[in-house]
C-alpha cells in the first residue's frame, strides 16, 4: 500500500479489482478512496475488450438508470473545470478530480463504447470515493483533555497529522490524538502532512473558562 502526495494531489495504489466476461473487463486500482475536501484525487483503471473492436468513447459515471444510457459526469455543470481525463482509448484511463467537494462522494464506474453493435460496457463494482473535512473534537475532563483530528472516513495509508497551536506547528504524528496543557488563550487546529493548506477550523480549549475565537487567538469571556 502506498500513498503519494504532491501538493494536494492524492494518488492511491492498493489492490486491483477486475470484473468482466467474454473478453470484456475493467480493472480498478482500488475499490475505495477517502480524500480530503479541497484536495485532488485520481481514479485509475485498465480495461480489455474482444479483438475486432475499436474504442470510440470512454467516460466515468456515477448514476445508472434502467433503459437509459448513463451520462458522462463531465457533462454536469457542477463539475466544470474540475475534471481531467487521461487515457489512450486502448487499455487504460485516469479521471482526475480537483477541488474535491463533499458532494463528490459517490461510486465512480468506468464505461467504454466500441464501434461494434452492442459494444458498450461498464465495470462493477467501481471506485467508492468519500470526501471528508478535518474537525478537532475534544474528549476528557477538565484536567485530562485530548484533542482528536477527526474525519468522517478513514484516510488512506495512516497519514501523518500535524497539530498547530496559535498557528504554529507543535506536533507531527501518525496518531490523530493530541494532549497538552491547554491554556485560556490558545487555539488549536490540525492538518494532514502533504495537505498542509487544508487545515481544520481552529478551536479554543481552556477547560475552565468560556472563550471565543478570533483569528488564531482565543479570549476569555
Amino acid at each position: 500500500m502506498a500513498l503519494r502526495t504532491a501538493g494536494s494531489v492524492l494518488v492511491v495504489f492498493l489492490w486491483s479489482v477486475t470484473v468482466g466476461q467474454y473478453g470484456w473487463s475493467v480493472t480498478y486500482t482500488t475499490q475505495s478512496i477517502c480524500a480530503l475536501k479541497g484536495s485532488t484525487v485520481k481514479l485509475t483503471c485498465s480495461y480489455t475488450y474482444p479483438s475486432g473492436h475499436k474504442v470510440t468513447s470512454t467516460f466515468w459515471l456515477t448514476k445508472m438508470e434502467a433503459g437509459v444510457e448513463p451520462e458522462d459526469i463531465g457533462q454536469d455543470p457542477e463539475n466544470a473545470g474540475r475534471l481531467e481525463y487521461h487515457g489512450d482509448k486502448k487499455k487504460g484511463d485516469t479521471l482526475k478530480i480537483t477541488d474535491l467537494r463533499e458532494s463528490d462522494s459517490a461510486t465512480y464506474k468506468f464505461r467504454f463504447i466500441t464501434d461494434q453493435t452492442a459494444g458498450r460496457y461498464y465495470g462493477d463494482p467501481g471506485v467508492t470515493l468519500s470526501v471528508t473535512g478535518l474537525q478537532v473534537k475534544v474528549t476528557g475532563g477538565l484536567q485530562d483533555k485530548t484533542l482528536n483530528c477527526s474525519t468522517t472516513c478513514t484516510l488512506t495509508d495512516n497519514p501523518t497529522y500535524i497539530w498547530y497551536k496559535n498557528g504554529t506547528i507543535v506536533k507531527e504524528d501518525t496518531s490523530s490524538l493530541y494532549s497538552d496543557y491547554f491554556s485560556d488563550a490558545d487555539s488549536y487546529s490540525c492538518a494532514v502532512k502533504g495537505h498542509e493548506d487544508l487545515h481544520s477550523p481552529a478551536v479554543c480549549e481552556s477547560g475552565l473558562f468560556y472563550t471565543y475565537f478570533y483569528g488564531i487567538q482565543c479570549f476569555r469571556l
